[in-house]
Protein backbone atom coordinates (compact mmCIF):
# COMPACT_ATOMS: atom_id res chain seq x y z
CA UNK A 1 0.00 0.00 0.00
CA UNK A 2 0.97 3.57 -0.36
CA UNK A 3 -0.32 6.82 0.68
CA UNK A 4 -2.34 9.12 -1.95
CA UNK A 5 -1.37 7.44 -4.61
CA UNK A 6 -0.31 3.59 -6.24
CA UNK A 7 -0.07 2.08 -9.49
CA UNK A 8 -3.56 2.89 -10.43
CA UNK A 9 -4.10 6.13 -10.00
CA UNK A 10 -4.63 7.59 -13.75
CA UNK A 11 -2.58 11.35 -13.93
CA UNK A 12 -3.02 14.70 -16.06
CA UNK A 13 -0.25 16.87 -16.66
CA UNK A 14 -1.83 20.94 -16.61
CA UNK A 15 0.47 22.71 -18.62
CA UNK A 16 1.88 19.22 -20.60
CA UNK A 17 2.90 21.52 -24.06
CA UNK A 18 5.16 24.05 -22.38
CA UNK A 19 9.06 22.71 -22.31
CA UNK A 20 9.04 21.89 -18.47
CA UNK A 21 5.50 20.19 -19.10
CA UNK A 22 6.41 17.95 -22.01
CA UNK A 23 9.64 17.17 -20.32
CA UNK A 24 8.29 16.10 -17.19
CA UNK A 25 5.12 14.21 -18.52
CA UNK A 26 7.65 12.21 -20.60
CA UNK A 27 9.58 11.23 -17.76
CA UNK A 28 6.56 9.97 -15.69
CA UNK A 29 5.33 8.43 -18.41
CA UNK A 30 8.67 6.64 -18.91
CA UNK A 31 8.30 5.34 -15.35
CA UNK A 32 5.27 3.83 -15.77
CA UNK A 33 2.77 5.98 -14.00
CA UNK A 34 -0.12 6.18 -15.75
CA UNK A 35 -0.65 9.53 -17.69
CA UNK A 36 -4.24 9.92 -19.16
CA UNK A 37 -4.21 13.23 -20.64
CA UNK A 38 -2.58 16.47 -20.98
CA UNK A 39 -4.70 20.17 -20.57
CA UNK A 40 -3.37 23.16 -22.51
CA UNK A 41 -5.98 25.07 -23.24
CA UNK A 42 -6.43 25.68 -27.39
CA UNK A 43 -4.64 22.65 -27.84
CA UNK A 44 -7.75 20.17 -27.55
CA UNK A 45 -8.05 16.86 -30.06
CA UNK A 46 -4.42 17.15 -30.52
CA UNK A 47 -1.88 14.68 -28.79
CA UNK A 48 1.39 14.83 -27.39
CA UNK A 49 4.62 12.33 -28.78
CA UNK A 50 3.61 10.12 -26.94
CA UNK A 51 -0.03 9.71 -27.56
CA UNK A 52 -1.41 11.13 -24.89
CA UNK A 53 -4.22 12.85 -25.00
CA UNK A 54 -4.54 16.71 -25.12
CA UNK A 55 -7.92 18.27 -23.37
CA UNK A 56 -8.80 22.01 -23.58
CA UNK A 57 -9.99 22.09 -19.89
CA UNK A 58 -10.15 19.66 -17.06
CA UNK A 59 -12.96 18.82 -16.89
CA UNK A 60 -13.19 17.80 -20.13
CA UNK A 61 -10.33 15.21 -19.72
CA UNK A 62 -11.71 14.01 -16.24
CA UNK A 63 -14.92 13.06 -18.39
CA UNK A 64 -12.91 11.50 -20.54
CA UNK A 65 -10.29 9.75 -18.23
CA UNK A 66 -11.22 9.59 -15.08
CA UNK A 67 -8.16 11.05 -14.11
CA UNK A 68 -8.22 11.32 -10.11
CA UNK A 69 -4.75 13.18 -9.88
CA UNK A 70 -2.93 16.10 -12.05
CA UNK A 71 0.46 17.99 -11.79
CA UNK A 72 0.57 21.41 -12.53
CA UNK A 73 3.47 22.68 -15.04
CA UNK A 74 1.69 26.30 -15.88
CA UNK A 75 3.69 29.53 -15.42
CA UNK A 76 3.13 31.46 -12.14
CA UNK A 77 0.76 33.98 -12.96
CA UNK A 78 -1.89 31.48 -14.13
CA UNK A 79 -1.10 28.63 -11.71
CA UNK A 80 -3.49 29.01 -8.52
CA UNK A 81 -6.55 29.05 -11.46
CA UNK A 82 -5.20 25.85 -12.57
CA UNK A 83 -5.38 24.48 -9.17
CA UNK A 84 -9.44 25.90 -8.62
CA UNK A 85 -10.07 24.11 -11.50
CA UNK A 86 -8.79 20.55 -10.94
CA UNK A 87 -10.53 20.76 -7.58
CA UNK A 88 -13.62 22.13 -9.07
CA UNK A 89 -13.02 18.91 -11.76
CA UNK A 90 -13.06 16.34 -8.70
CA UNK A 91 -9.56 15.43 -9.17
CA UNK A 92 -8.62 14.30 -5.81
CA UNK A 93 -4.73 15.23 -5.84
CA UNK A 94 -3.40 18.49 -6.91
CA UNK A 95 0.53 18.61 -7.33
CA UNK A 96 1.70 22.20 -7.99
CA UNK A 97 5.03 21.88 -9.15
CA UNK A 98 4.86 25.60 -10.35
CA UNK A 99 7.25 27.81 -8.90
CA UNK A 100 6.68 31.12 -7.64
CA UNK A 101 3.09 31.55 -7.58
CA UNK A 102 2.45 35.03 -5.91
CA UNK A 103 1.30 35.05 -2.22
CA UNK A 104 -1.83 36.69 -2.27
CA UNK A 105 -2.76 34.01 -5.31
CA UNK A 106 -2.49 31.19 -2.81
CA UNK A 107 -3.89 32.96 0.42
CA UNK A 108 -7.04 32.88 -2.21
CA UNK A 109 -6.60 29.34 -3.32
CA UNK A 110 -6.65 27.72 0.09
CA UNK A 111 -9.21 29.60 1.54
CA UNK A 112 -11.37 28.63 -1.88
CA UNK A 113 -10.25 25.11 -1.28
CA UNK A 114 -11.73 24.47 2.11
CA UNK A 115 -15.23 24.07 -0.06
CA UNK A 116 -12.94 21.17 -1.26
CA UNK A 117 -12.27 19.60 1.45
CA UNK A 118 -11.54 16.26 -0.04
CA UNK A 119 -9.13 16.95 -2.24
CA UNK A 120 -5.49 17.33 -1.11
CA UNK A 121 -3.46 20.12 -2.64
CA UNK A 122 0.74 19.11 -2.68
CA UNK A 123 2.82 21.88 -2.88
CA UNK A 124 3.50 24.68 -4.55
CA UNK A 125 6.88 24.94 -5.69
CA UNK A 126 7.76 21.43 -4.84
CA UNK A 127 8.99 18.17 -6.34
CA UNK A 128 5.45 15.99 -6.21
CA UNK A 129 4.82 12.64 -5.12
CA UNK A 130 5.79 9.28 -5.52
CA UNK A 131 4.89 5.84 -4.82
CA UNK A 132 8.00 3.71 -6.30
CA UNK A 133 7.33 0.65 -8.43
CA UNK A 134 8.46 -2.67 -8.23
CA UNK A 135 12.11 -2.41 -10.80
CA UNK A 136 11.54 -5.13 -13.38
CA UNK A 137 14.46 -4.60 -15.14
CA UNK A 138 17.54 -2.55 -16.13
CA UNK A 139 20.01 -0.93 -13.32
CA UNK A 140 19.77 3.20 -12.68
CA UNK A 141 18.44 5.65 -14.88
CA UNK A 142 17.76 2.53 -17.45
CA UNK A 143 15.84 0.82 -14.54
CA UNK A 144 12.18 -0.29 -16.00
CA UNK A 145 9.26 0.21 -13.05
CA UNK A 146 6.14 -1.49 -12.93
CA UNK A 147 2.61 -0.46 -10.48
CA UNK A 148 4.20 2.89 -9.65
CA UNK A 149 3.50 6.51 -9.66
CA UNK A 150 5.88 9.75 -10.23
CA UNK A 151 4.13 12.35 -10.40
CA UNK A 152 6.55 15.58 -10.62
CA UNK A 153 10.45 15.91 -11.06
CA UNK A 154 11.90 13.42 -9.09
CA UNK A 155 14.17 10.80 -10.39
CA UNK A 156 12.85 7.76 -10.16
CA UNK A 157 14.96 5.53 -10.40
CA UNK A 158 16.39 6.31 -6.53
CA UNK A 159 13.60 5.09 -5.02
CA UNK A 160 12.92 1.60 -4.33
CA UNK A 161 9.83 0.16 -3.64
CA UNK A 162 9.34 -2.57 -0.20
CA UNK A 163 9.30 -5.46 -2.28
CA UNK A 164 12.51 -5.09 -3.29
CA UNK A 165 14.07 -3.74 -0.26
CA UNK A 166 16.76 -5.72 1.49
CA UNK A 167 15.75 -4.74 5.12
CA UNK A 168 12.08 -5.88 3.79
CA UNK A 169 11.22 -1.91 5.44
CA UNK A 170 9.92 0.87 3.85
CA UNK A 171 9.52 4.59 5.01
CA UNK A 172 7.39 7.57 4.54
CA UNK A 173 9.17 10.89 3.27
CA UNK A 174 8.16 14.27 3.66
CA UNK A 175 10.03 17.25 2.70
CA UNK A 176 10.00 20.60 2.26
CA UNK A 177 12.94 20.70 0.19
CA UNK A 178 13.13 18.30 -3.33
CA UNK A 179 17.09 18.26 -3.24
CA UNK A 180 17.14 17.16 0.86
CA UNK A 181 14.20 14.59 -0.06
CA UNK A 182 16.25 13.17 -3.04
CA UNK A 183 19.04 12.70 -0.40
CA UNK A 184 16.97 10.68 2.06
CA UNK A 185 15.25 8.78 -0.72
CA UNK A 186 19.28 7.57 -2.32
CA UNK A 187 20.99 7.49 1.68
CA UNK A 188 17.85 4.79 2.57
CA UNK A 189 17.90 3.00 -0.55
CA UNK A 190 21.67 2.27 -0.44
CA UNK A 191 20.83 0.87 3.38
CA UNK A 192 18.26 -1.29 1.85
CA UNK A 193 15.48 0.50 3.34
CA UNK A 194 12.68 1.41 0.74
CA UNK A 195 10.07 4.09 1.10
CA UNK A 196 6.32 4.04 0.71
CA UNK A 197 5.95 6.96 -0.32
CA UNK A 198 7.96 10.08 -0.84
CA UNK A 199 6.02 13.94 -0.37
CA UNK A 200 7.78 16.90 -1.69
CA UNK A 201 5.22 19.71 0.22
CA UNK A 202 7.24 22.75 -0.95
CA UNK A 203 8.85 25.45 0.09
CA UNK A 204 6.42 28.64 -0.21
CA UNK A 205 5.01 30.12 3.09
CA UNK A 206 1.39 29.08 2.03
CA UNK A 207 0.95 25.58 0.90
CA UNK A 208 -1.10 22.41 0.41
CA UNK A 209 -0.77 19.11 2.69
CA UNK A 210 1.90 20.04 5.77
CA UNK A 211 3.80 17.89 8.23
CA UNK A 212 0.65 16.66 10.49
CA UNK A 213 -1.81 15.60 7.32
CA UNK A 214 0.88 13.52 5.94
CA UNK A 215 2.28 11.51 8.75
CA UNK A 216 -1.30 11.00 9.62
CA UNK A 217 -1.74 9.18 6.86
CA UNK A 218 1.54 7.57 7.15
CA UNK A 219 0.75 6.31 10.70
CA UNK A 220 -2.49 4.68 9.43
CA UNK A 221 -0.59 2.92 6.25
CA UNK A 222 0.14 -0.79 7.17
CA UNK A 223 3.34 -0.64 4.78
CA UNK A 224 4.89 2.60 5.98
CA UNK A 225 7.48 1.25 9.19
CA UNK A 226 8.69 4.75 9.86
CA UNK A 227 8.81 8.47 8.88
CA UNK A 228 11.46 10.55 8.50
CA UNK A 229 10.50 14.61 8.15
CA UNK A 230 12.44 17.18 6.41
CA UNK A 231 12.21 20.95 7.64
CA UNK A 232 13.98 24.08 7.76
CA UNK A 233 13.61 27.53 9.28
CA UNK A 234 10.77 29.71 8.39
CA UNK A 235 7.61 29.10 9.87
CA UNK A 236 6.52 26.76 13.13
CA UNK A 237 5.23 23.52 11.41
CA UNK A 238 7.49 21.35 12.36
CA UNK A 239 7.42 22.53 15.70
CA UNK A 240 3.80 21.85 15.80
CA UNK A 241 4.16 18.69 13.66
CA UNK A 242 6.78 17.04 16.76
CA UNK A 243 4.09 17.54 19.26
CA UNK A 244 1.87 15.82 17.28
CA UNK A 245 3.55 13.52 16.51
CA UNK A 246 5.09 12.56 20.00
CA UNK A 247 0.85 12.43 21.10
CA UNK A 248 -0.60 10.08 18.14
CA UNK A 249 2.45 8.13 16.19
CA UNK A 250 3.85 5.06 17.06
CA UNK A 251 6.36 4.30 14.68
CA UNK A 252 9.72 4.71 14.51
CA UNK A 253 10.31 9.49 13.00
CA UNK A 254 13.51 10.54 12.31
CA UNK A 255 14.07 14.67 11.27
CA UNK A 256 16.03 16.64 9.79
CA UNK A 257 15.90 20.41 9.88
CA UNK A 258 17.98 22.49 7.36
CA UNK A 259 19.03 26.14 7.80
CA UNK A 260 21.35 25.68 11.13
CA UNK A 261 23.71 28.90 10.20
CA UNK A 262 21.10 31.00 8.28
CA UNK A 263 21.19 34.77 9.70
CA UNK A 264 17.65 35.84 11.10
CA UNK A 265 15.65 38.18 8.61
CA UNK A 266 17.50 36.58 5.39
CA UNK A 267 15.80 34.84 2.65
CA UNK A 268 17.29 31.36 2.20
CA UNK A 269 16.53 29.64 -0.91
CA UNK A 270 12.72 29.03 -0.27
CA UNK A 271 10.39 31.99 -0.17
CA UNK A 272 9.14 30.53 2.94
CA UNK A 273 12.93 29.98 4.99
CA UNK A 274 13.09 33.17 6.45
CA UNK A 275 13.62 33.58 10.82
CA UNK A 276 10.93 36.21 11.41
CA UNK A 277 10.75 34.67 15.43
CA UNK A 278 12.71 32.61 18.11
CA UNK A 279 10.73 29.71 16.63
CA UNK A 280 11.38 30.08 13.35
CA UNK A 281 14.89 28.98 14.18
CA UNK A 282 16.62 25.64 13.28
CA UNK A 283 17.86 24.97 16.37
CA UNK A 284 14.49 25.95 18.36
CA UNK A 285 12.87 23.38 16.01
CA UNK A 286 15.76 20.60 16.97
CA UNK A 287 14.95 20.87 20.28
CA UNK A 288 11.50 20.61 19.50
CA UNK A 289 12.30 16.76 18.01
CA UNK A 290 14.37 15.88 20.81
CA UNK A 291 12.34 16.99 23.35
CA UNK A 292 9.37 14.99 21.49
CA UNK A 293 11.62 11.89 21.47
CA UNK A 294 12.47 11.71 17.73
CA UNK A 295 15.46 11.16 16.10
CA UNK A 296 17.67 14.01 14.31
CA UNK A 297 20.13 14.19 11.67
CA UNK A 298 23.11 16.16 12.30
CA UNK A 299 23.57 16.92 8.87
CA UNK A 300 22.17 15.41 5.33
CA UNK A 301 24.74 13.10 4.97
CA UNK A 302 23.38 11.43 8.35
CA UNK A 303 19.88 10.78 6.63
CA UNK A 304 19.67 7.26 6.12
CA UNK A 305 22.01 6.38 8.75
CA UNK A 306 19.76 8.12 11.49
CA UNK A 307 16.47 6.86 9.76
CA UNK A 308 17.84 3.43 10.29
CA UNK A 309 18.77 3.91 13.89
CA UNK A 310 15.17 4.71 14.47
CA UNK A 311 13.85 1.71 13.01
CA UNK A 312 16.74 -0.63 14.96
CA UNK A 313 18.58 -1.67 11.83
CA UNK A 314 22.31 -1.86 11.78
CA UNK A 315 24.67 0.23 9.64
CA UNK A 316 28.56 -0.59 9.34
CA UNK A 317 30.44 2.29 9.81
CA UNK A 318 33.61 3.05 7.77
Amino acid sequence: MAILVDGNTKVLCQGITGSFGAFHTKGCHDYGTKLVGGVTPGKGGTTNPDGIPIFDTVREAVDETGADATMIFVPPPFAADAILEAADAGVSVVCAITEGIPVQDMVRTRAILKDYPDIVLIGPNCPGIITPGRRVSGQGAEAVFEDGCKIGIMPGYIHTAKADAATGKAIGVISRSGTLTYEAVWQTSVLGIGQSTCVGIGGDPVRGAGFIDLVERFEADPDTDGIIVIGEIGGTDEIEAAHWIKSNVKKPVAAFIAGRTAPPGKRMGHAGAIIGGAEDTAEAKIAAFRECGIQVAESPSDLGSTMALALGIEVATV
